[in-house]
């Protein structure tokens, strides 16, 4: 009976710290505050004052910390989809690739000139800080939501230098350790991981697309799950394989991301809520991993604060700055992104790398990558929406709407399309009725702030609008009345109006029976 009462007070204390994950959200905007900090701090302090919670081994850590990445990756890729991804591919693949290079060297030189660093330790800290997290960022705006290019650059930026620099800091630690750096051998490595876990993103992303739409499932539970073991299978592929695994998940989410399958609403919320689980678990773990004790040995805390705060102040805007000079941004857009360039799972997981490297003082680096996290998320997180009021970053406010009304069918509803009506748009302003529609176009729903309407020809259409639309196959796509068009920076209709999931894979679908 005591084994049993034991156990039964490890579920009670697990439980209640899944519901303060799961309310994290409204516990982070209650205390201003980023939720990710909360979860930082308490498990920090908790494996302090119990320390038998913080006895876990470098593996345990690295292979949480993983399962949890790839999660996040793959709903990242997911979020983006390819219409997005393509609006900033430029911006994303600069400041993603090139960027992560020039951050990680910046970096590595700040640590060696002036805090006497060698060169190999100086790197290995360089590239583990160099990625990038905007789920901490996200989480900080709230109900806010970034629109524009601005917003997919923060995400196609983490997720491409997350994959870059794991695969850089792995080259790293193989090709040289406390003897020095093989440079030829890093880079060999390097592009190694990136060609073959790339290879397997985009052809393992397709079949999983087919194997989606083609393989019916005896339960609608099981569709969410079937996906899940497929990014964490395509991983293992490209792992095996000697390519980046998250490279791979990050593509495949790309590619599956506004493409059409049975029950993929429901596949989103669940990837998007385990992502917020899983982040949260990669904070966790670095909190009990981490002993607050040993942050003045070595002045860690002192390194790991200067090296943050050039971090944030010097380094990304003026190397990640120079980077982005040739993508068209607002100036309030270019800061906004300069100072988004946030810490998360990854430094966490490249942390962890260090430890049997053959580097000296691994406690100490990886004491300074809590510190530059713990920095990031705490005062550049805090200060994120404040920074979007002031440099004008284009939101919008996303409420809550936890009542649906849900329709399921049997085959693909050829010809139905959902928009959303963008400021300035054609149909912004005008009734149903001037809108010149074909005879084979019919507005059977209109959605206002929440609430449907009753369509009559005279139904004056408005901004934010959400319209659903019958279209008859043979008649010209009507998109046209709902986008505004491209934006001034350059992206594309999508960046001010949306045209959701469900009418983009029917389009393509309806498109490819016509080639057939």
């Amino acid at each position: 009976m005591e084994d049993v009462a034991q156990f039964g007070l490890v579920v009670l204390v697990v439980a209640f710290a899944a519901l303060a994950a799961v309310l994290s959200n409204r516990i982070s905007a209650w205390l201003r505050i980023p939720a990710p900090v909360i979860f930082l701090v308490c498990a920090a302090g908790v494996s302090d004052l119990f320390p038998q919670l913080g006895e876990l081994s470098t593996t345990a850590v690295q292979r949480v910390v993983t399962v949890a990445l790839v999660v996040v990756l793959f709903d990242g890729g997911m979020h983006i989809g390819w219409e997005r991804f393509r609006s900033a591919a430029w911006p994303v693949l600069l400041t993603g690739i090139i960027g992560t290079f020039a951050t990680a060297a910046g970096l590595a030189l700040a640590a060696h000139a002036l805090f006497g660093l060698d060169w190999p330790t100086a790197l290995v800290l360089g590239t583990a800080l160099s990625p990038t997290d905007p789920a901490v960022v996200f989480s900080v705006l709230g109900r806010r939501e970034v629109i524009g290019r601005t917003g997919v650059i923060l995400e196609g930026e983490s997720g491409a230098n997350d994959p870059v620099g794991i695969a850089l800091m792995v080259s790293l630690l193989a090709a040289g350790g406390a003897g020095g750096i093989d440079a030829p051998g890093v880079i060999g490595s390097f592009i190694l991981q990136m060609g073959v876990g790339a290879l397997v993103g985009m052809v393992g992303g397709m079949l999983l697309l087919t194997f989606m739409r083609r393989v019916q499932l005896p339960s609608e539970g099981l569709y969410a799950l079937r996906t899940l073991a497929g990014a964490l299978a395509l991983y293992g592929v490209a792992t095996v394989a000697h390519g980046s695994g998250f490279l791979a998940v990050f593509i495949a989410g790309i590619i599956i991301g506004d493409e059409g399958a049975p029950y993929k609403a429901d596949i989103r919320r669940f990837h998007s809520s385990l992502a917020s689980i899983a982040e949260i678990v990669v904070f966790v773990v670095l909190g009990l991993t981490v002993d607050l004790r040993t942050l003045a040995d070595g002045n860690a805390w002192l390194i790991g604060l200067g090296l943050a705060v050039l971090l944030s102040l010097v380094i990304r805007p003026l190397f990640v700055g120079l980077v982005l000079l040739p993508v068209r941004l607002r100036w309030g857009e270019r800061i906004f992104v300069l100072w988004s360039g946030l810490k998360g799972a990854v430094p966490i997981l490249l942390g962890t790398f260090v430890f049997g490297s053959g580097l000296p003082g691994t406690t100490r680096i990886y004491d300074v990558i809590f510190v530059v996290v713990a920095f990031s998320v705490l005062v550049q997180g805090g200060l994120v929406p404040w920074v979007a009021a002031r440099c004008g970053v284009p939101m919008r406010k996303v409420e809550p709407t936890p009542w649906g009304l849900g329709l399921r069918f049997r085959e693909p509803p050829t010809g139905l399309r959902r928009y959303r009506v963008a400021p300035g748009a054609t149909a912004d302003g005008q009734a149903i009725e001037d809108l010149g529609l074909a005879e084979g176009i019919w507005v059977s729903f209109v959605l206002r702030q929440g609430q449907p309407l009753q369509v009559h020809a005279s139904t004056v259409l408005a901004a934010g609008d959400e319209v659903l639309l019958l279209v008859d196959p043979e008649e010209a796509d009507p998109e046209g009345l709902f986008v505004r068009g491209s934006s001034s920076e350059g992206g594309p209709p999508s960046a001010v109006a949306s045209r959701s999931t469900l009418g983009g894979w029917i389009a393509r679908v309806v498109q490819r029976r016509r080639n057939r």
